[in-house]
């Protein structure tokens, strides 16, 4: 039997690559990975983006996304690549998109791809976990104490049943400082964490010091992503995003010039 093809032209090739920089705000980080992708699906098509598809008979727009944080979790560093079939101005591109997405999924920086793996350039992240109600010494303590550890098992509950992770082990540094609130104490944990498999989530590291301290937020925690990048020795997360500032000469073939977005881009939720 004959292999099915479909009857539709070839997608048009990639030329260019954009990679994006965003945040998830306010209740939008309860937004999910997948709610996320169709709303970002939306946006790139009212932006008027020319997005590359994939081949086969159900295309796509071909988009790439790294290690997003958890549902429930804020972030100022959310990674995602867009392939394009025209040259566009990076800072172009990212007005558009973010101007068509809802307040609370802010765009906030871009720069066209200049080889590399984006994925290869992260394998560590900073959380900063705000604890209302917790004396920082109480957390400074506790955090002593779990960085003592060797390892500190915990348990998180997946779609395939109950799974052990080390949390202990991916553990880069821990710190605890204070950040009063006016009407009751609040300390601030400060970590950066390995990107291991499986992943070590800031629940996890709060589950692990209620195991190892029996510390426990009388309120919800709230975590927020501050940065992912390659982990250098002194602890500093590098930029992902740097080496594609740099200013590289021009392959043959190279368009001269980016040219601007051409497509309507809407902003009626803003």
């Amino acid at each position: 039997m004959a292999k099915r093809t479909p009857d539709s032209p070839p997608p048009e090739p990639v030329v260019a690559r954009i990679r994006l920089r965003y945040a998830r705000r306010g209740r939008l980080r309860f937004t999910s990975h997948r709610d996320f992708a169709r709303a970002f699906e939306r946006a790139l098509r009212r932006a008027g983006v020319p997005m590359a598809l994939s081949a086969g008979f159900s295309p796509h727009p071909r988009i790439s996304y790294v290690g997003a944080a958890p549902t429930g979790m804020a972030s100022e560093a959310e990674y995602v690549e867009i392939a394009l079939t025209e040259r566009l101005d990076a800072e172009t591109v990212r007005a558009a998109v973010d101007a068509s997405l809802p307040p609370g999924l802010d765009v906030v920086d871009a720069v066209v791809a200049r080889g590399g793996s984006l994925p290869d350039r992260i394998d560590a992240s900073v959380w900063q976990i705000r604890l209302p109600g917790l004396e920082v010494d109480a957390v400074a303590a506790a955090v002593v104490t779990l960085l003592a550890a060797e390892s500190v098992p915990v348990q998180r509950l997946t779609k395939e049943g109950r799974r052990t992770v080390d949390a202990r082990a991916a553990i880069v540094s821990a710190t605890a400082r204070v950040d009063d609130l006016p009407d009751q104490p609040c300390a601030i944990l400060d970590v950066v964490v390995r990107h291991v498999t499986p992943a070590v989530r800031p629940d996890d590291i709060l589950t692990a010091l209620r195991t190892v301290a029996d510390l426990v937020p009388p309120v919800p925690p709230l975590a927020t992503r501050l940065a992912q990048g390659l982990l250098a020795e002194d602890g500093q997360i590098s930029d992902p995003l740097a080496p594609d500032r740099e200013r590289l000469p021009a392959a043959e073939g190279d368009a001269p010039d980016a040219a601007p977005l051409t497509g309507s881009a809407v902003a009626s939720d803003r």
